[in-house]
């Protein structure tokens, strides 16, 4: 866990009421608050003093908040700070558009301070990991200015350094110039531990076969081009060691007739890339897909589609009378109810390749590959169920005692002429039509939507 810290926040919006709400409470959970009422004025503030995040309106005059996010991504000194857009804007068009030019995070007003105070922590969190991260690189690549020291240099640290290290000369058929083998120069004792073998079997012999196919099957070829052409090989590579998998970076250097080596574990590392990688796919609120991780993978599944010529389904579920559940039973007990409904589709949908996200708010979409309009039917109908016998009670709802859902649906084989954007925008609508034919429903895109 990282060390509780106060974090610098700059709230861009023209409204000042909006300001002050949102100020005092994030001021409250130990956030350093500063505020912009033009987007003017928050980027001669940002260029001053960059703030770790930024809080933006869109709908604001002289400079809309589109505006100010370009010119923050094109600035190198700036392009890094995450961006969260707060809007009143609830289009499908205005979201994909915030994301597009570069935003973390999209909220949605009025929004729930929790979720509000969840995605900053999230964003904040992210942010953090990225310098540790770095930091580690930025190590490594002090580690690695060795290499290109000389020989007499290299020998010099080899029984001290942290680092595996190891030297191979080329061997050559006697009557052509082609490398049949690497003979070991030198070696450290860390490189002869990662590879389970005695420096003194090592050394002098012809091991360079052996030694590269036990890291990696395609090592030797790519090595006998280092030496050929010049260069350098830099790879993360992954072996078992003590019947554990573990990563290296690996990186071969030529010398003279050969090559050095530098093997460094990168397992920790690594392990922080996937802790990251996963952090920024899933929702905080829901332990779902996130908005990011759905934009990737509908993304991906249209192109496949679009080779393979198979259908693929959308489905976007709404909560149906969230917001009198929201303002009757309170933020954290909606937050509660949000979870359970992410968990309850995730739970009815099975097949491998499908995927549940949260798209925003009290929304959810679920991406189909491979799928049938029968079949996304059948697993609607599957989903309302499940959801019915959650028995959330609504006493609040005009159109049910419990907590109900409407989807929408569209099935389409890409082409060429469209784009994803396009499928989005038909199962919105199908959605628009459940929700205003009495909700509880579920709809397909009809023809004329198409």
């Amino acid at each position: 866990m990282f060390e509780k810290e106060t974090y610098d926040l700059l709230i861009v919006d023209d409204i000042a009421e909006n300001i002050k709400v949102l100020a005092n409470i994030l001021t409250h959970s130990n956030y350093n608050v500063r505020k912009a009422l033009s987007g003017k004025v928050a980027l001669r503030s940002i260029k001053s003093s960059p703030p770790d995040l930024i809080l933006l309106d869109i709908k604001m005059p002289e400079m809309d908040g589109y505006q100010v996010c370009q010119i923050l991504k094109e600035d190198p000194e700036t392009k890094s700070i995450p961006i969260i857009f707060i809007s009143a804007l609830n289009e499908v068009f205005d979201k994909v558009r915030a994301f597009q030019m570069g935003a973390v995070d999209y909220i949605t007003k009025p929004f729930q301070i929790e979720e509000v105070i969840a995605r900053i922590n999230n964003q904040l969190t992210i942010q953090k990991q990225k310098k540790l991260l770095q930091q580690e690189i930025e190590k490594r690549k002090e580690t690695e200015e060795i290499l290109y020291q000389s020989r007499a240099l290299l020998a010099s640290i080899l029984n001290t350094s942290l680092d595996g290290i190891v030297a191979l000369q080329a061997v050559r058929k006697p009557l052509s110039t082609h490398i049949d083998d690497f003979r070991c120069l030198v070696v450290n004792p860390v490189f002869a531990k990662i590879i389970n073998r005695h420096r003194d079997d090592l050394v002098g012999k012809l091991v360079g076969k052996k030694i590269m196919s036990k890291i990696d099957p395609n090592l030797f070829s790519k090595l006998v081009d280092v030496v050929d052409n010049g260069g350098v090989l830099a790879e993360d590579i992954c072996f078992k060691q003590n019947n554990q998998s573990r990563w290296y970076h690996f990186i071969a250097t030529k010398l003279g007739d050969g090559f050095s080596v530098t093997i460094r574990d990168i397992t920790r590392r690594k392990k922080m890339e996937l802790q990251l990688e996963s952090l920024a796919k899933i929702d905080a609120l829901t332990a779902i897909a996130n908005r990011r991780q759905f934009d990737e993978i509908i993304a991906h599944e249209w192109q496949r589609h679009q080779r393979q010529q198979q259908p693929l389904t959308l489905i976007i579920a709404d909560v149906d009378n969230f917001k009198a559940y929201n303002d009757n039973y309170g933020h954290p007990q909606g937050d509660e109810c949000l979870y359970q409904i992410a968990q309850g589709i995730s739970r009815s949908v099975k097949r491998a390749g499908e995927l549940v996200a949260r798209y925003g708010g009290e929304e959810f979409a679920i991406i189909l590959p491979n799928t049938s309009p029968q079949k996304a039917i059948n697993l609607a109908k599957l989903i309302q169920k499940n959801i019915k016998e959650l028995q959330i009670i609504h006493e609040y709802s005009p159109t049910n005692e419990v907590i109900t859902l409407s989807l929408g649906i569209v099935t389409m084989i890409p082409s060429l002429n469209s784009g994803y954007e396009r499928m989005i925008n038909i199962a919105d609508k199908a959605l628009y039509q459940a929700k205003n034919s009495g909700k509880n429903k579920i709809v397909i895109a009809k023809p004329e939507l198409m």
